[in-house]
C-alpha cells in the first residue's frame, strides 16, 4: 500500500494514500482547542503570557504549559514520524502502546498455530493464524484459506484455564472470534484452540493470544473515537 508524507500543525506523518488502506488501530488526529478558547494551562491553570507559552498536546489537542507537556513520545497510532509533544497522561498511554508496536504487532505478524473451528462444526482444522503486513486482515492458512477483515471483527474472547478459585496464574489457551461477513449482516464465529502436539508451540500461541487481546483493546478504542 503507497504511503504519502504530509505535515500537518502536529507534525509530520507518513500515512496511506488512501484512507480505506490505513491501519484499523490508527487514530486520527484531534482537533487543537482553539488558542483563544484556553488562556489558562487546562492541567495547572497556570495563566499564559509572553513568558509562559501554551503549547498543544498532539494526542488529545488541549492546550498546556511547557511544564505540563513536555514530553516528546512516539505515537505510531496517527503515523507521526518523529516522536511528538504531549501532556502527561497522554504520554503515559502512548508509552504503553508502544509495546504493542515494537514487540506484539511482530508477534501477530509472525503467526502461530491453533485449531480452527469454524461456526457450529464439531471438526476442526490445524491453521497458522497471522496478521497480515498492513495489519487489515487475520490470514488463516492451512488445508482451507480465510483472509478476515479487521475491522470486520465485532468481538474477541480470550479463552483461559487455571483459574483457582482463591486465585492464581491464568494462561491463554484460545479464542472465541466473531466477524461479520462484507456484504451481509450475517455474524460467522471461528474458535481457536492452542494444540498440545509438537506443531503447537503453547507458549508461542499464548503469546500470540496475549498480542490479540492488545490489539482488540485498540480495535475498540479506535472505533470509539
Amino acid at each position: 500500500d503507497a504511503k504519502k508524507l504530509v505535515r500537518s500543525p502536529s507534525g509530520l506523518r507518513m500515512v496511506p494514500e488512501h484512507r480505506a488502506a490505513r491501519s484499523p488501530f490508527g487514530l486520527d488526529e484531534p482537533p487543537w482547542v482553539p488558542d483563544k478558547e484556553c488562556p489558562r494551562c487546562m492541567q495547572c491553570d497556570t495563566k499564559f503570557d509572553f513568558i509562559t507559552r501554551k503549547h498543544h498536546c498532539r494526542r488529545c489537542g488541549k492546550c498546556f504549559c511547557d511544564k505540563c507537556c513536555s514530553k516528546k513520545v512516539p505515537l505510531p497510532r496517527m503515523c507521526f514520524v518523529d516522536p511528538v509533544r504531549q501532556c502527561a497522561e497522554c504520554a503515559l498511554v502512548s508509552q504503553k502502546e508502544t509495546e504493542f508496536y515494537d514487540k506484539q504487532l511482530k508477534v501477530l505478524m509472525n503467526g502461530a498455530t491453533f485449531f480452527v473451528t469454524l461456526g457450529t462444526s464439531d471438526k476442526s482444522e490445524l491453521m497458522v493464524c497471522r496478521l497480515s503486513n498492513n495489519q487489515r486482515y487475520l490470514v488463516l492458512d492451512g488445508d482451507s484459506h480465510y483472509e478476515i477483515e479487521i475491522i470486520q471483527i465485532s468481538t474477541v474472547q480470550i479463552l483461559t484455564e487455571g483459574f483457582t478459585p482463591g486465585g492464581g496464574n491464568t494462561r491463554a489457551i484460545g479464542m472465541i472470534l466473531q466477524y461479520k461477513v462484507p456484504g451481509s449482516e450475517e455474524v460467522t464465529q471461528m474458535k481457536f484452540t492452542a494444540g498440545e502436539d509438537f506443531n503447537c508451540n503453547r507458549k508461542l500461541s499464548a503469546s500470540w493470544l496475549a498480542a490479540m487481546h492488545k490489539a482488540t483493546k485498540l480495535l475498540y478504542e479506535s472505533r470509539d473515537q
